[in-house]
């Protein structure tokens, strides 16, 4: 720990045991999205014994803890409370058992925000102003943020001035970083329905093979980021599932595609999700399917843009608390969430202007992991090392957790107010 140490910081020593059960109980407990009930109720509880004003059930299982402190700006602290549909392969003592695993880190993310509630509502002498910290479901399908801001969040608690959030990440424990621009992409989801018609695979001449046209599908949709993309442009179309038929000897009568599709601006992903449309249409077309295709989109997210002077306070802050050399710059990322509709991304749901948003990614991988990973830089060793979504993705507890609640402590102080 560098510089002087904010007042709230100076007691993290004595609450790390109990803040570190917690975290471990989260991770030895996940609930998918949607489905948050227990961790709903774990985040509420440490809320309410920090004294906040804890309201529960907003947009489904999403938690508020609101601490009032006089005259001064708003704060909204965000967590996520839900976890991905794999099996944990860790290894580890506390891992999950079950087809459910925080291979995101947002059980670090949870205790982070717990850790800081409570540092910070042991010393209110060291800021005025509001701060409020939302616990929220469903993130992984997109669809969290939207339920809280439309059950009323902002109408219950106020309007906030400033929205904080940060992102595990395998960086090392102890560092973390920020993106000047574009932070994470937005994203459309489509499920897709080929028609076709079912025969005898025998006779193939006599049906309309779906599989087939579905299949031109997945090699036309390479195009898109091939040729109607520009090489400067970051953008991912990806089918992720392809279902049809049960049999060798049947032609069935429909295919289904999963597809999702990122980039780091709107314009190009409106382009891509509009060229996605076209290419599926004119495939079913060429091949005389007997009904138009089915295409729902499913879920859609926007880009993340951090507030430029919000960044560079809670950088400032963050140097003044980890040192220059912990404090590193992140590229924009095809990763994709729902954070950004707390700002005025979701003003059709919210119905403000001007809120600020804060992100930054916040370091997990242990000393000895960071040693042992193989790679001359950091870009090699982060590529070899367990990510997001990997199912043997687990921030190592001892060093990423005190780390994630100073970081997120130390950002809130530079936007409260001052005594």
């Amino acid at each position: 720990m560098t510089g002087h140490t904010p007042q709230p910081l100076a007691r993290l020593g004595a609450h790390l045991s109990d803040l570190t059960a917690f975290y471990l109980e989260l991770h030895r407990d996940p609930e998918l999205s949607g489905a948050e009930r227990r961790t709903a109720d774990r985040f509420a509880g440490r809320l309410e014994s920090a004294g906040y004003a804890t309201i529960r059930g907003i947009g489904g299982h999403g938690v508020a803890g609101v601490l009032r402190n006089g005259e001064g700006p708003t704060v909204l602290l965000r967590a996520e409370l839900d976890a991905l549909p794999l099996r944990e392969t860790t290894g580890l003592p506390y891992a999950a058992d079950g087809e459910a695993a925080h291979a995101c880190g947002h059980d670090l993310h949870l205790a982070a925000a717990a850790g800081a509630a409570d540092l910070l509502a042991r010393a209110p002498q060291a800021w005025r102003g509001t701060l409020v910290v939302v616990g929220q479901p469903a993130e992984e399908t997109l669809e969290g943020a939207r339920a809280m801001l439309a059950d009323g969040l902002y109408r219950r608690f106020g309007r906030p001035d400033d929205v904080l959030a940060q992102h595990a990440a395998p960086l090392p424990a102890g560092m973390v970083a920020h993106a000047y621009g574009p932070v994470t992409a937005g994203s459309a989801t489509f499920r897709v329905v080929v028609h076709g018609r079912g025969g005898h695979a025998g006779a193939p001449h006599l049906a309309v093979d779906p599989v087939v046209a579905a299949a031109h599908v997945v090699t036309g949709l390479q195009r898109v980021v091939a040729r109607e993309t520009a090489p400067a442009d970051q953008v991912a179309v990806t089918v992720g599932s392809f279902h049809a038929g049960e049999r060798a000897n049947v032609i069935p009568d429909r295919a289904e595609l999963g597809i999702t599709v990122r980039a780091v601006s709107e314009a190009s992903l409106a382009r891509a999700a509009a060229a996605v449309e076209r290419i599926v249409r004119a495939e079913c077309a060429a091949a005389a399917c007997p009904r138009e295709p089915e295409i729902d989109r499913l879920s859609a997210s926007p880009v993340t843009h951090p507030d430029p002077g919000l960044t560079a306070a809670v950088r400032q802050a963050h140097t003044a608390e980890f040192g220059a050399e912990r404090v590193a710059m992140w590229p924009p990322s095809l990763a994709t969430e729902d954070f950004a509709l707390f700002g005025d991304a979701g003003t059709d749901v919210h119905a403000e202007r001007g809120i600020r948003l804060g992100y930054w990614m916040v370091g997990t991988v242990g000393p000895a992991a960071w040693s042992r990973a193989p790679g001359a830089t950091a870009a090699e060793k982060m590529a070899a090392l367990p990510a997001n979504h990997a199912p043997d993705f687990a921030p190592d507890a001892r060093t990423a957790l005190p780390a994630a609640v100073r970081a997120l402590t130390a950002a809130s102080l530079a936007r409260l107010g001052s005594p």
